[in-house]
């Protein structure tokens, strides 16, 4: 059934720590180490309970968190190669009964689900705003997925806030030179800070990533901020906090 799900320049990759596999291809679409972590910073309801995943591209962080949880998982997903691959990745799993991928613009999850139905919503966004300085010259496929051009910090905010549960929990990973952005952007829509992880490639060297979680018509007080995250040692290899999350204990 493997090579049959499989399509030109695809491959199928998998953590050792995991059981799941996800269909890949470097042209398209790959996930890395932040949709690895974003699967992993949450506390995931581990029985019942509706999670949503924007901005879902081949599918890694919902289904990472599938392992995690008997919840039901609804991913999200504009563009069509990309949900294709995710949806063929869900039945590589035979996880059909548990996920599900809705390909449309998350600005329309209302239509699918209506308000106030989601536990916990998570988010890999589109990190960076378009500017006369972008580069534009990526292909539709990450220019879509790395930059703000079909959705934005403010839409995917909007979006929580309208689906989330009273006290459901906004979970995204981005990128610290948005920090201030972000921080207005989820107060406007009434979404409490509450934990908030900076992520560092090496000991010493500026933060490259954060990981936050809010919750709806949350209290503003009570924000945590948690130990720093390094993610390789002076070697170059993982820290053993990110090697027992690649490969386990």
């Amino acid at each position: 059934m493997t090579n049959s799900l499989l399509k030109t320049g695809e491959r199928i990759d998998q953590l050792f720590s995991s059981p799941i596999k996800i269909i890949q291809n470097k042209a398209v679409f790959s996930f890395s180490v932040d949709s690895v972590l974003l699967s992993r910073f949450p506390n995931i309801p581990a029985k019942k309970g509706l999670i949503v995943d924007l901005c879902s591209g081949n599918g890694a962080v919902g289904l990472f968190v599938a392992s995690q949880t008997k919840a039901q998982i609804l991913q999200v997903e504009l563009q069509e190669r990309l949900a294709d691959m995710n949806r063929r990745s869900i039945q590589l799993n035979e996880l059909d009964q548990q996920v599900s991928v809705i390909q449309d613009d998350l600005a329309n999850l209302t239509n699918h689900i209506g308000r106030s139905k989601v536990d916990l919503m998570l988010c890999n966004p589109p990190y960076f705003k378009v500017e006369p300085t972008s580069n534009l010259n990526e292909s539709e496929h990450y220019l879509l997925a790395r930059h703000e051009i079909a959705t934005n910090l403010d839409s995917i905010c909007q979006v929580a806030q309208q689906t989330l549960k009273s006290n459901g929990r906004l979970a995204m990973v981005h990128r610290p030179d948005r920090f201030f952005d972000i921080l207005d952007t989820l107060r406007r829509y009434k979404l409490a800070p509450k934990r908030i992880q900076f992520v560092y490639p090496k000991s010493g060297k500026e933060a490259n990533m954060l990981l936050i979680e809010a919750i709806k018509d949350g209290s503003v007080a009570g924000l945590k901020i948690l130990p720093p995250l390094v993610i390789h040692q002076e070697s170059g290899e993982y820290t053993d906090e990110i090697r027992e999350i690649y490969y386990g204990k």
